[in-house]
């Protein structure tokens, strides 16, 4: 063939092929080929926000490309679909579009384009409008609120028949077909608009089955029952559970432990017919499942109800229920009931008690399995299982955040005056079983019984010694404002997120009660955990003003570091000077000291070596705040842990054996051994970071002191301390007591400083005091230490050569007090303390002098008299 015949043939070979390809219609032959044919407004199986979606028809036989087209409604929605690619309706088939991808959590759909939350299909009345790239519209659907269109709860709008005209709404039908999670559609294959089967009469116990889930989901019945929980929204609080619950009579309970007797039905926010606790009603309704947190809560509801009250009857006698379960499912067989908690439980958690006002109760305080026993141990199995079959949630029958009202166990409005901290009791709790959202949780339908037993601590308990050192985490006490334009300008190069006070109103709200905290710990030396780490930014400067504003000038101090590492927050010490004396320089444990200390997870470790004034005893105190168990530490190799001891437990452990490492090389250079590590630790005392330090031989003071079952810390409900104190073997003999101040962990934290969420009516709940300044207690240790003359004379040789070198003092000035210092040594080491006396007034009266002609400054000449001062009175 030649060459011309060759292309000839590639062209004509070329012009056959794309005959062959189906065309990816364009909008000419788009309008009237694609049909919006069925329409998901009003789910009920899961949540609007989660379960909202439509379909699309193609009438084609060729795949008709929709990317770049948008959908809007009549008023503001609107959303441009943006696929990254072509977003193809395939030929006669179909394309289901929706607000959630996840099939999980929106009721078991497969949604070929998730448009997330910037497109909703309003319940009642809306307008869906299709238009092409180039805003032709292609389809439109306007329904009525059902004067002629269907409006169904749980069940999709469906078209007839895709050629019919999709704006009459004779032409659309309630969907009868049951899918996913137990509302009713068709997504994804052709409409089903045959009419349901007639509804079936049942017992309850026959809907709720002895499983999880019904064995008659998206059947329709009629059953009767009598209402033991009215939560409709007409009873006049807005953000009621949309429903009520009904119940078997007792006579025509079944007797089987396994099937609940009651259940919830659900309305919606605009109910028919209102009824009342013991109102006997006939419901015709579908038996759904109400999925919530990822189908990991399925409650069993009848939906779109037709309800009639036929009169009244007694309530059914409330079902004891007792703590613990023999299994975490075993409330399953109580769903919709009306129960009675008879035994006095006691309050355990309380975190989401200002958004949710949920409480969980327990029949006594929870720990953390790794804080009393080993990680891994059988023993730390068993209660780990046995704490997760010890609890249920006290709710407040709302589904409102952050209520105007909030409910306290006993009924009546939370306050200053009526409030509660954990370990009190709740007795005799009445309601209804439900399951949403994770939890199974009682709605209440009267007031439990509350007594207040774990009274407020005023003050911490006594720890004696002649020097207090206490540690605090301060929960992110920031000077920069978490707002506007500084949200972001935070850390050593500014870049950082802020994670403090969002405000002025929260921040002064903050240092209040921060100022109290430390006030009334009273300590000596204080390491504090959480502070803003940002250049020319001092938090320490700032509560060192405060607490001298409380005590007078002069009566608190700070060590001045600067920026510590590169994370947003750090540690630091503030310390009082009457009482301790800083030796020497603080000295920083990050990778540049040892790589195995990863500072790009945990926070610098600070140490300073302090004077006690008042005995002679010098201590090394190091405050620490390694990495936090719920962040990710896969990066660098450390998955979370599988004995129960969270992530990054190998990034803590590393950092626990280099701290115990570079402590005994002596960073600070004191020439003494008396070592205290304090701070945040984010390891329960039984973990590997904790067991590493006392392999060391560092004795563990919370537990020496406290006992097994110390507490600083409240998480998901069980109890440990991330807060320590840890003693080396030197000072270990040395300490005259520990003490946990139990100051925050015990308080909700809807008394807390922040703003964010609360109502008007929970900001007002608030009171410059020390509870819940933090979310974690502060800890404090007495010491009495034994005199440490050679610690003392070593600083002050040390200090006076400093000021030589930065050329406060000539070396004939330097030399003349040197001479005392080396004079005075002289006489100890005959034994002639007394005689060592006289001397030191010497130097005392030499460095007064050199202050006198200015030839040092008031500081430089006191920092040395003080030490020389105390040495004096240890001779």
């Amino acid at each position: 063939m030649s060459a011309r015949r060759r292309i000839i043939a590639l062209f004509v070979s070329m012009a056959m092929a794309l005959t062959l390809i189906p065309a990816i219609g364009a909008s000419a032959d788009a309008h009237g080929a694609i049909v919006i044919n069925e329409i998901m407004q009003n789910p009920s199986a899961v949540s609007d926000s989660n379960g909202e979606w439509f379909e699309l028809y193609n009438s084609t036989s060729n795949a008709i490309d929709i990317d770049g087209w948008t959908i809007a409604d009549n008023d503001f929605d609107s959303h441009v679909i943006n696929n990254g690619g072509p977003l193809l309706v395939p030929a006669d088939g179909y394309l289901v579009l929706g607000n959630n991808s996840n099939s999980g959590t929106n009721g078991g759909v497969t949604v070929g384009y998730n448009y997330g939350a910037s497109f909703f299909l309003a319940n009642g009345a809306d307008e869906l409008v299709l238009t092409d790239g180039v805003s032709i519209e292609i389809d439109r659907v306007e329904w009525d609120n059902g004067v002629t269109f269907p409006d169904p709860n749980g069940a999709s709008m469906s078209l007839s028949d895709p050629t019919l005209d999709n704006n009459v709404g004779a032409n659309w039908c309630t969907a009868g077909t049951l899918f996913g999670a137990g509302d009713l559609g068709t997504p994804g294959a052709t409409n089903d608009c045959s009419p349901p089967s007639p509804a079936v009469p049942v017992l309850i116990h026959e809907i709720q089955g002895t499983g999880a889930t019904s064995p008659l989901v998206g059947v329709e019945v009629i059953v009767e029952g009598v209402v033991v929980g009215d939560f409709q929204d007409d009873v006049g609080s807005d953000g009621d559970l949309n429903g009520f619950f009904i119940q078997e009579e007792d006579v025509q309970a079944d007797g089987d432990s396994l099937t609940s007797e009651g259940i919830f039905v659900f309305e919606g926010s605009d109910p028919l017919v209102d009824v009342a606790v013991g109102d006997l009603v006939e419901v015709t309704a579908t038996v759904a499942e109400f999925s919530t947190s990822g189908g990991s809560s399925l409650e069993t509801q009848l939906t779109n109800p037709v309800v009639v009250v036929t009169g009244s009857a007694p309530l059914p006698a409330a079902t004891d229920v007792t703590l613990p379960f023999a299994a975490t499912d075993a409330p399953e067989a109580f769903e919709g009931m009306l129960v009675r908690l008879p035994q006095s439980l006691t309050i355990v958690e309380y975190f989401n008690y200002d958004r949710f006002v949920e409480i969980v109760l327990a029949p006594d305080r929870l720990f953390q399995p790794t804080g009393v026993f080993a990680p891994g141990s059988a023993e730390a199995i068993a209660l780990a299982d046995l704490n997760a079959r010890s609890v249920i949630t006290l709710d407040d029958g709302l589904t409102v955040q952050n209520p105007e009202v909030t409910r306290h166990p006993n009924g009546d409005p939370f306050s200053l005056s009526n409030r509660f901290r954990g370990g009190d009791l709740v007795t005799d709790t009445v309601g209804v079983v439900s399951n949403t959202f994770g939890l199974y949780r009682i709605q209440p339908t009267d007031a439990a019984n509350y007594t207040a037993v774990n009274d407020r601590p005023p003050a911490p308990q006594p720890v004696g010694g002649s020097l207090e050192v206490a540690s605090f985490n301060v929960l992110n006490y920031f000077l920069t404002l978490d707002e506007g334009a500084s949200r972001n300008t935070c850390g050593p190069d500014g870049t950082q997120g802020c994670r403090g006070a969002d405000n002025a109103e929260e921040f002064d709200r903050q240092r209040a009660k921060i100022l109290e905290a430390l006030a009334g710990l009273d300590a000596d030396v204080v390491g504090l955990i959480e502070m803003e780490n940002s250049t020319g930014v001092s938090p320490l400067a700032d509560i060192v003003a405060g607490l001298n504003d409380i005590f007078g000038a002069g009566s608190y101090d700070y060590i001045d570091t600067g920026t510590i590492g590169t994370d947003a927050i750090k540690v630091g010490f503030i310390y009082r000077p009457a009482a301790a004396l800083p030796l020497g320089n603080f000295a920083i444990l990050d990778s540049s000291v040892d790589p195995s200390f990863d500072d790009t997870k945990n926070r610098p470790v600070l140490a300073q070596s302090f004077l006690d004034r008042s005995g002679g005893g010098v201590v090394t105190v190091a405050v620490n705040h390694l990495k936090s168990k719920g962040s990710s530490c896969a990066d660098v190799g450390d998955p979370t842990d599988p004995n129960g001891q969270g992530n990054c437990n190998g990034v803590r452990t590393d950092a626990a054996v280099a701290l115990a490492n570079w402590l005994a090389s002596d960073p600070t250079n004191s020439g003494q051994s008396d070592i205290l590590i304090v701070g945040d630790l984010n390891a329960y005392d039984k973990e590997d970071p904790i067991t590493a330090l006392t392999d060391a031989s560092y004795t563990d003071l919370v537990a020496q002191f406290g006992g097994e079952f110390a507490y600083s810390f409240l998480f998901s409900g069980q109890l440990g301390y991330l807060d320590h104190a840890l003693a080396n073997d030197s000072l270990a003999s040395q300490v005259t007591g520990t003490s946990v101040w139990q100051i925050n962990a015990d308080e909700p934290d809807l008394l807390d400083y922040d703003t964010s969420f609360k109502s008007d009516g929970q900001d007002a709940i608030f009171a410059e005091d020390a509870f819940r300044a933090s979310d974690h207690d502060p800890v404090l240790v007495g010491l009495d230490l034994d005199a440490d003359i050679a610690s003392i004379f070593a600083a002050l040789v040390d200090e006076v050569a400093g000021l030589k070198a930065d050329g406060a003092l000539n070396q004939g000035q330097a030399n003349a007090l040197t001479r005392h210092l080396e004079s005075a040594q002289r006489q100890l080491d005959r034994g002639q303390s007394q005689s060592a006396i006289p001397i030191v007034n010497a130097f005392i009266t030499q460095v007064n002098n050199f202050v006198g002609a200015d030839i040092l400054m008031a500081d430089q000449g006191g920092s040395l008299t003080d030490k020389a001062e105390v040495l004096q009175r240890n001779l």
